[in-house]
């Protein structure tokens, strides 16, 4: 049976060197440079609007946990927000294999179904801290129809090497959980520690997502000159209305 304050203990030495950094300094160079890796959500907002809504059930309102899945595994999209200083940190975390079959890094779909492997959308309540398969970690309790199956799932916040920052340089997105939120093991203990027990985890697609290319079109037989000769040109022949 672990020591809870020797699990916190670890973890606040694990998280003190970075709890005073700012936001771009915790943050590798090479996702500092992404474009976009600013957040463009209002994440302080969505905390404020989420806590109003769970408050009774939430016991500690000074920090929450907010999950933009509308943005791909590529982009740091866990917001951690400390309501009483009106900071926003922003971390990498997985989705669940379910929400993403093709492995392309986008959540496509949530579900709260036992056995579909998906992330579950909706606000939980973080609970204990435990000591299971995965080393560290934080129970859940889904407060919603969309995400009341997180205790019979086992739907968690732990550490795993398939969550590592460093992933997204050479793979260009991170591994995915069976549903769970997981973030790189050197993250872990200062996610942990700052999220702690009892506070409000909020996730949803809340980032829309850039608009798919349109559909390529062969060319009918025949085209290809005029095409490339207008092009040329600098303009293109007119079509009827």
């Amino acid at each position: 049976m672990i020591d809870r304050r020797s699990m916190l203990g670890a973890a606040a030495a694990g998280a003190g060197a970075l709890a005073a950094m700012p936001l771009r300094a915790q943050m590798p160079g090479w996702v500092q440079s992404l474009p976009g890796a600013q957040p463009a959500v209002d994440y302080l907002a969505v905390a404020k609007r989420q806590l109003a809504m769970q408050g009774r059930n939430i016991p500690q309102g000074d920090r929450v946990g907010i999950v933009d899945f509308g943005l791909p595994s590529s982009r740091p999209r866990f917001a951690l927000v400390d309501m009483v200083a009106g900071r926003v940190d922003m971390y990498p975390v997985t989705h669940g294999r379910g929400s993403d079959p093709q492995h392309d890094g986008w959540l496509k779909s949530f579900s709260n179904r036992v056995g579909s492997l998906a992330t579950s959308r909706g606000a939980y309540r973080t609970s204990d801290y435990y000591w299971g398969a995965n080393g560290s970690s934080m129970r859940l309790a889904g407060l919603e129809p969309d995400n009341n199956n997180a205790d019979v799932r086992a739907i968690v916040v732990h550490g795993a090497w398939y969550a590592e920052p460093s992933l997204i340089a050479t793979q260009g997105k991170l591994g995915r959980s069976e549903g769970c939120f997981v973030f790189g093991e050197e993250l872990l203990p200062q996610i942990l520690y700052k999220l702690g027990p009892g506070r409000l985890l909020f996730a949803d697609k809340l980032s829309v997502a850039p608009p798919a290319p349109p559909p390529f079109e062969i060319p009918a037989p025949g085209t290809e000159n005029i095409i490339r000769t207008h092009a040329q040109q600098g303009s293109l022949p007119k079509t009827a209305d």
